[in-house]
């Protein structure tokens, strides 16, 4: 399949992170509807993909003294996030996780102030199973992410990660502590203005209790943090809210022993993902993400959007599926209208231009002076997305890794191209169809001619072809056009 802006690229922007031209082929016989479906029932596929780190198939990993150890040095956890979103057949699995990581938006840097490094990068990705301990806050994104927002609020407000970030570990019936209470009702849920300071004092009261307590410590790396509800820490009295906790009607959550306690949270959070509001926020955060950043929803496919949530007892799936089948996400005119994370440009560039000899390491370290590191968003807000990634420091990194790639693969992009290498101007044809960017306009694209054409007398050589093909590459995926999915 040649490279064009079809619905099927379209689809594997959004809901994945491009796709490399080997994926490309595979999809070949699929319509955007067929491929849409293998997605999004990404269950079907394998989850194996951590098995491949080594493959020499595969991007390389930089594996430290020590070995490679991503469920307790927290690089060698971005290194593993990335090498997913590179090669994992699931995408919109991974696509997901990030979503969520932005939205539930929590810092390693915090954590690891408080607890020493290796349980730190346990709370945020450790894999189930590979060492003792619960599931790190990425794999809880990537297991419940797609599934009933409410169990994942239950989750998250478990988490040993959140109980860190928004000191929930510290919330006592003597002193309650507002953080976590706060920020899931603004930033996780409803909203600013759908909430009063009367809640907010409220929800501290609801979940004094939820607190974490160290198994096998303090020895490393058997040793974890895990939630435990502590019944003499809960304020068992009543709580009343401004807006609906039941379904009734009822705004208050009636006093309960201690030892039952641990209810008011559950009752809380149930209210808040049932809540309009937060059907209509989630609604418009995935159109946001899926469909556009340019041109907001009407006010019809809001609605429906968040109607699909709340009939769907809650669950992300449903919902994603509905943008995604969408006329609005079909239309031409809404290609190209998401800026992309520095995080999507980065994955996406090596699955174009290839990745034999490259080093995923190499991609976690451009990410920095891009303005995302995974595990560190700036905090609870979470990154400043949309036209406020493309800071003037952020796009000479993006066009700077865009060279670092482009020089490692100059000899792999240099035989790939072989059959257009009669002349400087079907090469440039050739690289502008194998790269997803935005159609150019006419000035930048006759500027790539120029660049081609310019210097000796074309002979393409092999020596010509690799120096003008690595240029092409890096002039087009380090373009503004480029930086738009």
């Amino acid at each position: 399949m040649a490279r064009g802006r079809t619905g099927v690229e379209h689809l594997l922007r959004r809901a994945g992170f491009g796709a490399s031209p080997e994926e490309l082929k595979s999809f070949e016989d699929m319509s955007t509807f067929a491929l849409l479906d293998h997605l999004l029932n990404f269950e079907d596929q394998p989850d194996d993909i951590d098995s491949k780190i080594g493959n020499s198939a595969y991007i390389g990993v930089l594996a430290r003294a020590g070995g490679f150890a991503p469920n307790t040095n927290i690089e060698d956890a971005r290194q593993r996030w990335l090498f997913r979103m590179i090669h994992s057949s699931r995408p919109l699995q991974e696509k997901m996780a990030l979503f969520w990581h932005n939205h539930f938006a929590t810092a390693y840097s915090k954590i690891v102030g408080m607890v020493p490094a290796a349980l730190a990068t346990k709370m945020m990705a450790l894999k189930p199973g590979e060492l003792p301990g619960p599931r790190g806050q990425y794999e809880l994104f990537r297991e419940e992410g797609m599934g009933s927002f409410r169990d994942l609020l239950i989750a998250v407000a478990k988490d040993p990660a959140m109980l860190y970030w928004l000191d929930g570990r510290n919330n006592t019936r003597r002193l309650p502590q507002e953080n976590f209470g706060r920020e899931i009702m603004e930033l996780f849920t409803m909203g600013v203005g759908n909430y009063t300071e009367q809640d907010v004092y409220a929800a501290a009261r609801v979940f004094t209790g939820w607190n974490l307590r160290l198994v096998n410590g303090p020895s490393e790396p058997q040793s974890y943090y895990e939630y435990i509800f502590i019944p003499n820490n809960h304020e068992p009295t009543a709580k009343t809210f401004t807006f609906a906790i039941h379904p009734d009607g009822s705004k208050t959550i009636p006093a309960r022993s201690a030892a039952e306690g641990e209810q008011d949270g559950i009752d809380f959070i149930t209210a808040l993902a049932r809540h309009p509001a937060t059907a209509r926020r989630l609604a418009l955060k995935l159109w946001n993400f899926f469909v556009s950043e340019v041109t907001p929803p009407d006010d019809a496919t809001l609605n429906a959007a968040a109607s699909v949530y709340l009939q769907n007892g809650t669950r992300i799936a449903p919902v994603v599926a509905y943008l995604l089948r969408s006329r609005d996400f079909l239309n031409p005119g809404h290609y190209y209208t998401r800026y992309s994370w520095p995080v999507e440009f980065a994955v996406r560039s090596v699955k174009e231009v290839g990745w034999n000899g490259f080093s995923v390491d190499t991609v976690r370290a451009a990410l920095v002076g891009m303005g995302q590191t995974l595990f560190e968003p700036p905090d609870v807000n979470g990154w400043e997305l949309g036209q406020g990634w493309f800071s003037t420091g952020g796009m000479v990194a993006r066009m700077n890794y865009a060279a670092t790639l482009a020089g490692n693969q100059r000899f792999n992009l240099a035989r790939a191209a072989a059959d257009a290498k009669g002349s400087p101007d079907s090469l440039v044809e050739y690289f502008l169809d194998r790269f997803s960017a935005a159609p150019y306009e006419k000035g930048a694209h006759d500027d790539l001619l120029v660049y081609a054409q310019t210097g000796a007398t074309w002979t393409g050589s092999d020596a010509q072809v690799q120096a003008k093909s690595a240029g092409l590459t890096r002039l087009i995926v380090g373009s503004s056009e480029y930086q738009l999915v």
